[in-house]
């Protein structure tokens, strides 16, 4: 008995030492298992990345010498291909930026032809009109005396005695007539031989600093020129029931006098400059001096523009152009006289001028093309620069009008034609020499030349800039109250709105030709302390930051907005350079 248990039980354990072992076999199968499928997933996760495991290893060991050849890479770099599509829209943008380049040169010369004729006008102006206007108010002062003292109203003029006795446009003639013929007089004493044999004696290096000192200083007199002639010009007309806050008419007379004498003398030592550069043997100044505008490219091209800042470049850039154009005339016209008009020098200095000309014309396409680039800036918005300097001119001949069209062109572009006159008028009477009633004769028709000129180049661009202002939607601003600055008290808004609120009788429709022919009317003297700004300042502003509601006396809401930075805050040169950064 004993033995049997005893046998039984060494077979029960025996059995389960058989189960034991044969569990940690399957155990250690499981695991053996296991490790190879967590390397396969390793290697196959390594393989993207390459060169790691040992498989990968032993894959590239298997792979022939071929595979490894300069054949293979050079024919996988001549088969590998790409496709353009998968980023559409970043070539598209460099494709319209690329047309936008080639587009640029033939806008911008349309803007540049416009705004030339433009300050055409203003220059023709000074020289034909103005005289004309100078004599007609003269002749109304001194007639004053048949309307009588005691006559309320002179049955022959039809002259109320009770008003004033020039109309400030009159006055603002008269004051320029004044100015100029004063400083021709005054530019009697200036010797033009002596300068320019002067100037001549100069190194080369010398002179090119000089016409650089030169170009700053124009820009600084033309910025602040027009505010001297535009203190005298409202210093006259302000009327006289208002409490004096200035230093009177005659300081800011000669103020302006001597302004005109001094802006003329510097564009004589220019035109001078010029003229030396011209007469030179090698040439080599003016090769220098064409390099000048080409250093211009550096100094604008790399800079962040905004819309209103091209614009005023733009401005500047037909300022200087035209300014260029009128001293290579005096230039020819020095050489001339010297040469005693032989016609054959003339076609000496022409190739001279043509290179000049092409120059400039060059260095503000590269300039104006680079710019557009770099600031994303459409070449549609030369169409909205022309439209502006066009609402300029009509708006000029409003009933509402507040300025002259000369003066308009001055604060617009920064050109003053009273000192370019001043000159041009210096050069010519002393090179041409007047004798006999031939002469006089000739002077007359020229003189009458210049008048037709005149007229057809007005007409011509009153109406391509009636077509301008249509084109941009800018028709109905024309019939509007021009915009006043804004008070210190919220009753002399109200007092303006009430008093310059349109008829109900007037209506938008009469069109931009009925308006263009009809004088100013003279607005009531409440009125006076407005300073009214052009409504082609609104085409090209950044929106109104903030806006105010007012309640006027008679309970009428009265909306009043921030000031805007509209195009006349930046009409003139603020910086040394004719920009705003």
């Amino acid at each position: 008995m004993a033995d049997s248990v005893a046998a039984g039980l060494g077979e029960e354990k025996e059995a389960e030492s058989g189960e034991n072992g044969e569990k940690e076999r399957e155990k250690r199968a499981a695991c053996g298992a296991a490790r190879p499928d967590t390397g396969s997933g390793a290697s196959e996760q390594t393989e993207t990345l390459g060169f790691y495991e040992r498989k990968a290893k032993k894959a590239d060991g298997r792979r022939s010498v071929s595979d490894l050849s300069l054949v293979r890479f050079v024919s996988a770099e001549l088969t590998r291909g790409y496709f353009l599509e998968h980023n559409e829209a970043k070539y598209t943008e460099r494709r319209e930026r690329v047309y936008t380049c080639l587009r640029i040169p033939r806008e911008l010369e349309k803007l540049m032809v416009f705004g030339f004729f433009l300050c055409l006008d203003a220059f023709l102006y000074v020289f034909t009109l103005l005289p004309l206007r100078v004599l007609l108010a003269l002749i109304r002062l001194l007639t004053l005396p048949c309307c009588g003292l005691r006559a309320n109203i002179c049955p022959h003029c039809h002259y109320r005695s009770g008003s004033r006795l020039l109309q400030p446009a009159q006055v603002c003639d008269v004051l320029k007539g004044f100015i100029m013929v004063l400083c021709y007089f005054m530019m009697h004493y200036v010797d033009y031989s002596m300068m320019y044999h002067l100037i001549r004696g100069q190194s080369v290096i010398k002179l090119y600093i000089i016409y650089n000192m030169l170009e700053v200083a124009d820009r600084l007199f033309s910025s602040f020129g027009q505010d001297i002639l535009d203190a005298l010009y409202w210093t006259a007309t302000e009327p006289k029931e208002r409490k004096r806050a200035h230093i009177g008419v005659i300081p800011h007379f000669f103020m302006a006098v001597l302004y005109v004498f001094l802006h003329a003398i510097l564009i004589m030592v220019q035109a001078t400059t010029l003229n030396v550069a011209f007469n030179s043997h090698n040439k080599s100044l003016l090769t220098i001096m064409m390099s000048n505008n080409f250093v211009e490219i550096k100094g604008s091209v790399f800079k962040k523009f905004e819309k209103n800042n091209l614009f005023q470049m733009s401005n500047s850039d037909i300022k200087e152009r035209f300014t260029n154009y009128v001293l290579l005339l005096i230039v020819c016209l020095r050489n001339m006289e010297q040469f005693s008009w032989n016609p054959d020098h003339l076609w000496v200095l022409f190739p001279d001028v043509c290179m000049v000309i092409a120059s400039e014309i060059a260095v503000d396409v590269v300039k104006h093309a680079f710019i557009t680039k770099f600031n994303d800036i459409p070449a549609d918005v030369y169409g909205e620069y022309r439209a502006s300097l066009a609402f300029d001119l009509v708006s000029s001949r409003q009933k509402n009008a507040y300025t002259d069209y000369s003066d308009s062109v001055s604060r617009r572009m920064g050109f003053i034609p009273l000192p370019l006159a001043l000159l041009l008028i210096r050069v010519v009477t002393s090179s041409v020499k007047v004798q006999g009633a031939l002469g006089f004769a000739c002077v007359v028709l020229f003189y009458l030349g210049m008048i037709t000129l005149k007229v057809l180049n007005s007409i011509v661009l009153l109406g391509k800039s009636c077509v301008y202002v249509k084109e941009a939607n800018m028709e109905e601003k024309l019939f509007q109250s021009p915009p006043s600055a804004a008070p210190s008290r919220a009753s002399s808004r109200a007092h303006r709105t009430k008093y310059t609120r349109e008829p109900a009788g007037e209506s938008a429709d009469e069109g931009v030709s009925a308006s263009i022919i009809t004088q100013p009317s003279h607005q009531p003297e409440y009125t006076a302390s407005n300073l009214p700004t052009s409504e082609s300042d609104q085409f090209l502003t950044t929106p109104d930051e903030s806006e105010e509601k007012i309640l006027t006396q008679d309970g009428t809401e009265l909306v009043h907005r921030a000031p805007k930075k509209d195009l006349l805050e930046i009409d003139r040169f603020t910086i040394c350079g004719n920009r705003i950064d």
